[in-house]
């Protein structure tokens, strides 16, 4: 065969050949897992990086395992107290086997919105409004173990759920929130109560301890008095036992005439006269009262009567 020909003839089929091989190039991410089928039936699954699959005769499913989330539209739930609550909420899952997602469920997203919702009606059917808002987070907590074990079957995880809101119908929320206000105020008005307690407590501790420093500030300024009066009396005491013993040193038997001579000086000090009698040494102190003496005042020459 001429070469030439050979060549013509083989590159159509060297280009159809590559045409192929492209065609069949898969690319998985690493947040994704894929689904090999081979004529419809499962072949394998691809994980992430280079894939080739023969076109038209393979298919490949990608499944994202990240973590996904599913809204739960808000629907009205009739509570254990009748009445009609708004309940929305979130649930958060996550692929672990894509197999059973994909073959064991038609649209698990779909799936798991319904069942999210069915969940609810049955639990929170069973609680009052009250409950169901203070339970929360146990709520959460047991609506995700009811999840997860029902979505087991479709190779789901669910991770968490969480209830958005939970709202009363208009005039019960009103009646709520009036209790809420009323609350909020009694607990403001206790609180001011015992601030002005404790104000008035502290006022009082104040003034008793200002009064007990001025009480302790007179006992001292008077224990400070007789400290003074008594060291000026030992002073005094001191200053007469000194002079008493010069006395008895350099004067001896004058002491009895010292205290007469002092006795006369206090005398004359209040107008009294005294008489010295030479022939003895006994002074007589004699004052003016004692003796009746009167003063008599001096009168002029034209006071006295001619002749």
């Amino acid at each position: 065969m001429d070469l030439g020909l050979l060549i013509a003839w083989s590159i159509p089929f060297v280009f159809f050949a590559l045409l192929i091989f492209f065609v069949g190039i898969r690319i998985i991410r690493p947040v994704e897992k894929g689904l090999i089928e081979r004529l419809g039936k499962y072949k394998k699954t691809a994980e992430q990086g280079f894939h080739w699959i023969i076109p038209v005769i393979d298919r490949i499913v990608r499944v994202n395992v990240t973590e996904n989330m599913v809204d739960v539209e808000p629907q009205k739930i009739i509570t254990a107290d009748d009445l009609n609550a708004l309940v929305d909420a979130v649930v958060y899952f996550r692929v672990v086997d894509p197999k059973k997602a994909i073959y064991n469920a038609q649209d698990y997203k779909t799936q798991i919105t319904s069942l999210a919702r069915t969940t609810l009606r049955d639990i929170i059917g069973k609680m009052t409004l009250t409950e169901a808002n203070s339970k929360r987070d146990a709520l959460n907590e047991t609506l995700e173990r009811e999840l997860d074990k029902q979505t087991d079957a479709w190779g789901i995880d669910v991770i968490r759920v969480e209830l958005q809101r939970i709202e009363p119908p208009d005039d019960v929320q009103q009646a709520m929130n009036n209790v809420v206000i009323a609350e909020r105020d009694k607990k403001a008005a206790i609180d001011f109560a015992t601030a002005t307690e404790t104000k008035a407590d502290g006022q009082r501790r104040a003034d008793i301890k200002m009064s007990e420093g001025k009480k302790q500030a007179l006992i001292l300024e008077a224990e400070g008095r007789a400290e003074a009066i008594r060291k000026v009396a030992l002073a005094e005491a001191d200053k007469i036992e000194k002079i008493n013993t010069a006395i008895r040193k350099h004067f001896k038997d004058e002491a009895q005439m010292y205290k007469k001579l002092e006795t006369v000086e206090n005398s004359l000090k209040e107008g009294s006269k005294f008489v010295i009698d030479p022939n003895t040494s006994i002074t007589t102190v004699i004052t003016e009262k004692m003796a009746g003496i009167i003063p008599v005042e001096k009168r002029s020459a034209k006071e006295y009567p001619e002749g």
